[in-house]
């Protein structure tokens, strides 16, 4: 899922133009309120934004629709291109438009509110927020004189029509293949802003482009929940892991930074908390699991605890505001594989030989200074003189190899 916010620059009589393409969410709703302040600022014929969105969040399309009712410039809303739709909170946004538009092959509707915030929802509170977005939509349709009975539908009933069956209904006032089609169509129409009437002329007028600023482009990043997930990951593991290394900081500093950032784009989505103690939990059951003998006890609730907290971590039931499965799965797996060789290393260090003090001898190999038999001799290994001791006789300057050591005596053989 992206979301391609594109508007031009204008100068005086010029049109901005603009693409929302993805989920509504605070990215686009800071797009689309800069876009209409600069449209104001530069006295623009109008601002055209094209639409195609499966939907989000309310709180934001809630700031959009805001905004275009309370717009001093004429602000245009074309479904566009073919194939293209403005489902659930893109209906709502299409109602407050000045003037709405589909290209040929889109469709609108299935305006059904959704749970957002990750809390049940009974069926009474259900049914008030059904109320709610009932007439808040019904209200818009009042005030651009637009179908008010299929608005109701749309969102009782999940109703949902094509741009022929849009245009004739009165849900929208224009179809058109493309941009310049649509320029056209509006050219010489009037429309209602504030308490004046304007008539468009949009004849030979210029459209300039205006792109993101980087905040936008990072906020359009956050916004995502895949994004948002991976990066809360990295600041768990991250702080997880400088704890246990102390002096590592290279995880540490990571893991600070990915965590504030996970955070905040939490609060940028309907995050369910419940989700992140989980997955939090998880994290504490694979370290422990390093640490304690459990039999892979630790290790079993922590992909479980894992894969519960990434499931219920955002609080809705539409997928683009999910964290994919994919994308679950492929991190479950990498965790338990990174965990399963700190587990492999760690039994592995148990068995490794000593190499260091007189255990760590066990199996070099060095030089006789002197003869040596069971009652004594000298030998040369790793560097040092140690005394050494044979059951059979090995003659000065022979190889030998350390197979025990007693005390300060190393047992040797002659190789």
């Amino acid at each position: 899922m992206s979301i391609l916010f594109t508007l031009f620059i204008l100068q005086a009589n010029s049109i901005y133009l603009g693409e929302l393409s993805g989920v509504i969410s605070p990215a686009s709703s800071a797009y689309i309120l800069r876009a209409i302040t600069i449209a104001e600022e530069k006295d623009a014929e109008c601002l055209i934004i094209k639409l195609d969105t499966p939907g989000g969040l309310d709180e934001s399309m809630r700031e959009i629709t805001k905004r275009i009712l309370n717009a001093n410039v004429p602000v245009v809303i074309y479904v566009a291109p073919k194939g293209a739709r403005a489902a659930s909170a893109g209906v709502f946004i299409l109602y407050a438009s000045h003037i709405a538009a589909m290209a040929p092959g889109t469709n609108i509707g299935a305006a059904h509110p959704v749970g957002m915030g990750g809390e049940k929802v009974d069926s009474v509170m259900a049914n008030k927020v059904t109320n709610d977005a009932v007439a808040y939509l019904q209200s818009l349709a009042k005030t651009r004189n637009r179908n008010i009975e299929w608005a109701e539908k749309a969102v009782r009933e999940s109703a949902s029509i094509d741009d022929e069956t849009a245009l004739k209904i009165g849900v929208c006032e224009i179809i058109a293949e493309n941009e310049e089609e649509l320029v056209k169509k509006i050219d010489g129409k009037e429309v209602r802003i504030q308490e004046r009437t304007k008539r468009l002329d949009t004849k030979s007028v210029p459209i300039k482009k205006l792109s993101m600023t980087l905040r936008e482009r990072l906020l359009l990043i956050l916004t995502n929940p895949n994004i948002a997930y991976i990066l809360l990951l990295l600041g768990i593991y991250g702080l997880f892991f400088e704890l246990q290394n102390p002096g590592m900081i290279f995880p540490g500093v990571v893991g600070g930074i990915c965590l504030i950032l996970g955070f905040y784009a939490l609060h940028l989505l309907p995050v369910n908390y419940a989700g992140v103690a989980l997955i939090i939990l998880s994290a504490v059951f694979f370290i422990l699991e390093i640490y304690v003998t459990s039999h892979g006890i630790l290790s079993v609730g922590g992909v479980i605890s894992l894969v519960i907290g990434s499931l219920i971590l955002f609080g809705s039931d539409q997928p683009f505001l999910r964290v994919s499965w994919e994308v679950i799965m492929v991190v479950v797996i990498i965790i338990v594989i990174f965990v399963g060789l700190l587990l492999f290393l760690g039994i592995k260090a148990q068995f490794r030989k000593p190499s260091a003090g007189k255990e760590g001898l066990v199996g070099e190999t060095g030089i006789a200074r002197t003869d040596i038999d069971d009652k004594g001799g000298t030998a040369f290994v790793h560097g040092e003189w140690w005394n050494a001791v044979s059951e059979k006789p090995i003659k000065r300057g022979a190889k030998i190899r350390v197979i025990n050591s007693e005390g300060m005596i190393l047992k040797v053989e002659e190789i």
